[in-house]
């Protein structure tokens, strides 16, 4: 008989609900709480059959209220639970912005209670969604010291963050891509138990020639580009996927700065104000000596999402956009 550990093949959704799954099945003081995700299962189904499992008061349907939900997330977690939110879009989190802000990142702070919260934010374009739907709203909080920032890429780590973040003591706020939800797919191990630690970013492709920085869905577009400049240019190009964007893995960033001596950063979101600019002014100040070209940051326009299809190819960052500014770090 085989000891081969059995596999199944996930998409990132599915990785997502197990891993929340798991952890209501595994500390009776997870609870879940949003619009429409008891008896519907959530906008994008992600907490699907969850209600019928593990019934009331642990599966939640809230009033359309952000402002309701984040503030009872806050109270629920100083009483020593463990509540995770989710809002149907990470663009109606502005609804909840003092709680956020003002509350969760400062109990702590403040009072020395423990704030075990996390927020589910579906974020990010590609699918049509708009200027109401479609916002890339994680540089809003990776200034706000008491929050954590997660990004996951992958379908492991869709899995590995969630669960990660539901038992870290902060507030983390999950950033999960909605592009990403139903067209990515892995095989994952049956009987592993997958945590993927926060503030620690994993080369995605190793290379020796230009650092292409970057994180969430961005990854995906970043693997595609450096295959094609290895093939047609001969441009060996690292990834590296941050994961979380608060706590910084910068060794990270720096030991691969120094290795290649060019960086390229990507996402999602706007260029002004985006998390890139963060990650650019850090390579300069510690890594400056061993840069041989400019740092190129590629991000979205500085407009609101488009909702026309091609004008929101044109808004964010295609696959030629980023093989340009590669192909001009490297040539530098």
């Amino acid at each position: 008989m085989s000891n081969r550990a059995q596999s199944r093949t996930l998409t990132y959704i599915d990785a997502l609900r197990e891993g929340m799954r798991e952890e209501l099945l595994r500390d009776n003081d997870v609870f879940m709480l949003g619009e429409d995700i008891g008896t519907y299962g959530g906008a994008f189904r992600a907490t699907a059959g969850f209600l019928q499992e593990f019934g009331r008061p642990r599966i939640l349907d809230t009033p359309l209220s952000e402002t309701a939900i984040l503030g009872a997330a806050v109270g629920a977690a100083m009483m020593g639970l463990r509540p995770v939110a989710e809002m149907q879009f990470a663009d109606f989190i502005v609804n909840g912005f003092n709680m956020l802000v003002n509350f969760a990142a400062k109990v702590h702070y403040r009072w020395g209670p423990s704030v075990p919260m996390v927020v589910r934010l579906p974020t990010g374009g590609g699918t049509r969604g708009g200027p109401f739907h479609a916002t890339n709203a994680e540089a809003w909080f990776t200034r706000v010291p008491g929050l954590k920032v997660v990004c996951p890429a992958t379908v492991r780590d869709a899995k590995g963050l969630i669960k990660a973040a539901i038992r870290d003591d902060n507030p983390v706020l999950y950033f999960e891509h909605k592009y990403l939800y139903r067209r990515l797919k892995d095989n994952i191990p049956e009987d592993e138990e997958i945590l993927t630690p926060l503030g620690q970013a994993r080369i995605a492709r190793a290379g020796e020639d230009v650092t292409v920085v970057t994180y969430g869905s961005m990854v995906h577009h970043a693997e595609d580009v450096a295959e094609t400049l290895a093939e047609q240019d001969g441009i060996d190009a690292e990834i590296l996927d941050l994961r979380s964007l608060t706590p910084l893995d910068e060794q990270a960033i720096f030991d691969s700065a120094k290795k290649t001596n060019r960086v390229v950063v990507l996402h999602e979101d706007t260029k002004t104000g985006g998390f890139g600019g963060e990650i650019a002014a850090r390579i300069a100040e510690f890594c400056f000596e061993h840069l041989d070209a400019p740092i190129k940051r590629v991000a979205s326009l500085d407009t609101p999402v488009p909702h026309a299809p091609q004008l929101e190819d044109a808004f964010m960052p295609m696959p030629d956009d980023i093989a340009a500014a590669v192909r001009a770090t490297v040539a530098y």
